[in-house]
């Protein structure tokens, strides 16, 4: 960075990467990194929260990775859910629109990601409460027009009170993927059929994700762990069977002949796939909260043809589900609309550069104007879900934590 660092910002190292961030954040410690980014847990000290400082990986390397930083501000800004992981404040420690390079975003902090509790011994509650808070979640990104199909468990975080929250916002629309030739660069595990074959999908494409993700929870292993679009295809039909002409008939040429040709299976019924030994003990509670009910859920989301699949809204009324259903909850205030367009710019990188700069330096006047107000409050609010009394949340303290 040229230039002398403003007095407000004060440079860390952290692991192999220096974060340049203001004072105000102390106590850094990584926590995670991913093609996005490295995350750093801190302490707000304006604020008495902690929060998640994420530190964009080199944004502007490419028109890839500009369009995909500005995306996610804007999703960003949309949405308002409990469900959701929220912006709380975004900086850069670049006074100039010549000299920016680095993107900081800071969020409320979680306590683990959900690879790490789906290897807990999860009893029902706790596995159908989860479940539905990612539903709930799914139902509001849907809401502003946002299909995510590429939900997985690394991008889903808990709090210890068993609190979930979605961090990321997905493929764009027009980040299609072609099945017989994408090279695995990536988890793809959680991905539909429809995704993987390159088809159509509607709202339900995310279902089949939170089917793999619950019948990971049940099995403690991944579902489908291909490596690449072709053996993960082949290891979906092998456990569930080949799917219907009526299927086949909707898949583009190239892809039907391949998927046409291979050896046809039978499947195994899912008392077979997840046998009744799997599960937790029935609870004493709830009489949904079973494993026949769980299973149940499983076979209607796990299906491969999404004609055929349970939709988000079914799936939250399903008895393994609904015992949580808050009206707030599952149908709050509605997101603004996203507007799909951004999909399809094609900008240069120095012209996403430009908008996310305006972006940051937005944040930051908002900040000035609300110091002490609004923004920060924000953090208080985000954070507070813990102390919320009443509904489906104080049934669920009876039965403690989650991490």
């Amino acid at each position: 960075m040229s230039g002398k660092l403003p007095s407000q910002f004060t440079t860390v190292d952290v692991g192999d990467s220096t974060f340049t961030i203001l004072k105000r954040y102390q106590n850094l410690k990584p926590v995670g990194s991913g093609a996005q980014g490295i995350v750093c847990a801190a302490y707000d000290t304006v604020t008495g929260q902690n929060v998640a400082i994420k530190k964009l990986s080199r944004p502007f390397q490419n028109v890839t990775h500009s369009k995909r930083a500005y995306r996610e501000f804007v999703l960003m800004k949309l949405v308002n859910h409990k469900n959701i992981i929220s912006l709380v404040y975004a900086f850069t420690p670049q006074r100039t629109f010549d000299e920016f390079q680095d993107v900081y975003l800071v969020m409320e902090l979680m306590d683990a990601n959900l690879c790490q509790v789906i290897q807990m011994d999860l009893d029902h509650e706790r596995m159908s409460y989860l479940l539905y808070q990612v539903l709930c979640g799914i139902k509001h990104l849907h809401s502003a027009g946002i299909i995510h199909r590429d939900l997985k468990p690394s991008n889903i975080v808990v709090k210890s009170d068993c609190t979930l929250k979605i961090l990321d916002f997905g493929l764009a629309r027009t980040a299609g993927t072609s099945f017989m030739m994408t090279p695995y660069v990536v988890t793809r595990y959680y991905r539909a059929p429809e995704v993987i074959l390159g088809m159509g999908y509607k709202e339900n494409v995310d279902i089949w994700s939170v089917g793999c993700i619950m019948g990971e929870m049940i099995k403690s292993v991944v579902l489908f762990p291909g490596t690449d679009h072709i053996d993960q295809w082949n290891k979906i039909i092998e456990q569930l069977g080949t799917p219907s002409h009526e299927f086949m008939k909707r898949l583009q040429p190239t892809v039907r002949n391949y998927v046409e040709n291979r050896p046809k299976y039978a499947g195994y019924p899912t008392e077979k796939l997840f046998p009744d030994v799997l599960f937790p003990s029935d609870s004493t509670e709830h009489s949904g909260l079973k494993a026949s009910m769980a299973r149940d859920l499983l076979s209607k989301m796990l299906v491969i043809d999404p004609e055929k699949r349970i939709s988000v809204d079914d799936a939250l009324m399903h008895p393994y589900i609904n015992v949580w259903y808050d009206e707030s909850e599952v149908n709050g205030p509605p997101p603004h609309q996203y507007d799909h367009s951004v999909d399809q710019k094609e900008h240069t990188v120095e012209q996403w550069k430009e908008l996310i700069f305006k972006e940051v330096i937005d944040f930051e006047n908002r900040d000035r104007q609300n110091y002490g107000g609004v923004i920060h409050n924000n953090v208080g609010g985000a954070s507070s879900i813990t102390e919320e009394t009443g509904g489906s949340h104080q049934k669920r303290q009876e039965y403690g934590g989650c991490v």
